[in-house]
């Protein structure tokens, strides 16, 4: 089994606090504290919303939703969750997973009900001691796929009772207990106290976990740099792709360092070869690229990047190095995945760099409610054309309330990427 690393975060009134102790606050900005957490190599996140009032809970769902665009790694959340919309809510602002606290009896009363509602590989349970497991094991395993334990327990006796995989939060400061933790076979992963360390790099503790005999959740390359045909300088030739568009954005070339960096933290590394030297795409400007795939074509001599895309891709600002068009047209202007995220995006600048005399800025300075009339309006339109027998007026119509749906989407925070998993989830 691949282990993970999980800092942990605690949310309380908006600001990141230390759980462990007396809670004081460890980070004023928590999506920066996300943020580094993600560029320093953590698999996953677990956060914990401490709220004691629905408006704070509210306040830290809208925070949930920013974190989510500003990483690349999955969330687990809880906290707060007192009836199945309070799932909704998490799941909805981006969590892979909610997590129930099977320490409160409404969370074993609710299991079921969010399960067969959202489905249980959205659920997690979390544990406070082996008694719960041991009362609550048929519904853990019916209903959920992960258990976070909130101590250390006796972890071969978690074994022997439940295959439901588990992460261990733990106050440990203890870098053998960690390793020895991360060693036991229903566990999955690790967090707490070490691993949410401000300056823990997780990449080199990744490396002595290797050392250890501990299987890790990086990147593993099925095939030796050395298995590639290179050019004359060394290297190979990498084109990178937009994971969710195959929107081809830039070229560059790795060589064997930059390969294996790139393998191991999953972030796109090149050889620059103006400056002779190794360099991480984004490390300057923010502009990252996180690995989702690397293929290599047939005679092994150039490299296929799926990746995830933060900001632009080109130095000049561009989204992709290619935007100049010298012959003929561009056939991907009408490529559906692409249309529909160049919308979004132009909607979502819009409401950060507001227009003067844009018709996007006139709904958002109006707000909500304006937005959701045109909402309900275009659908009525859209109701009214179906009943015509003219295709082409529906196609206007639709494509009205689809450019409608879209602002009320930035408005509320919700990406297309939210919606494609949500569609693919049923």
């Amino acid at each position: 089994m691949y282990k993970r690393l999980t800092p942990c975060i605690f949310i309380e009134r908006g600001k990141a606090v230390q759980w462990f102790d007396d809670r004081t606050v460890i980070a004023d900005d928590v999506m920066e504290l996300a943020r580094h957490y993600n560029e320093r190599g953590a698999d996953e996140l677990i956060i914990f919303d401490l709220s004691d009032s629905d408006e704070e809970h509210d306040e830290t769902i809208n925070l949930l939703k920013q974190i989510n665009r500003a990483i690349s790694i999955p969330m687990v959340v809880g906290g707060n969750i007192r009836r199945a919309e309070d799932v909704k809510k998490i799941l909805y602002a981006g969590a892979k997973r909610a997590m129930l606290n099977f320490s409160k009896a409404l969370s074993i009363e609710l299991i079921e009900e969010v399960s067969k509602r959202f489905g249980k590989e959205r659920i997690a349970v979390s544990l406070n001691d082996f008694d719960a497991l041991f009362k609550q094991q048929h519904l853990i395993e019916e209903y959920s796929t992960e258990m976070i334990f909130m101590h250390r327990l006796d972890l071969n006796s978690v074994v022997n009772v439940t295959e439901t995989q588990c992460v261990v939060v733990t106050d440990t400061m203890d870098e053998n207990e960690i390793l020895n933790i991360l060693k036991s076979d229903g566990v999955k992963g690790v967090s707490g106290r070490f691993i949410s360390r401000l300056d823990m790099d997780f990449n080199k503790f990744k490396e002595v976990c290797a050392e250890n005999g501990i299987q890790m959740t990086s990147f593993e390359s099925q095939m030796d740099f050395g298995e590639f045909k290179l050019n004359s300088d060394g290297l190979i030739p990498v084109i990178v792709q937009d994971y969710k568009t195959n929107e081809v954005l830039m070229m560059a070339y790795m060589n064997e360092e930059a390969f294996e960096h790139t393998v191991k933290t999953g972030r796109m590394t090149y050889y620059s070869r103006s400056r002779k030297c190794q360099w991480i795409k984004g490390e300057t400007s923010g502009h990252f690229q996180y690995v989702k795939s690397l293929a290599i074509d047939c005679d092994r001599d150039t490299m296929l990047a799926k990746v995830e895309q933060i900001g632009a891709a080109c130095h000049t600002g561009n989204r992709s190095c290619f935007y100049t068009t010298i012959v003929g047209n561009d056939y991907d202007a009408k490529n559906p995945v692409q249309i529909f995220e160049s919308v979004y995006q132009t909607i979502a600048d819009r409401k950060e760099n507001p227009k003067e005399g844009s018709y996007t800025n006139y709904l958002f300075e109006k707000g909500l409610d304006k937005i959701l009339k045109k909402v309900g309006e275009e659908a009525t339109e859209v109701v009214i054309a179906a009943k015509n027998p003219d295709v082409e007026e529906v196609k206007y119509e639709l494509s009205d309330f689809l450019y409608h749906a879209m602002v009320l989407m930035v408005e509320k925070g919700i990406t297309w990427e939210d919606i494609t998993g949500e569609l693919a989830d049923r």
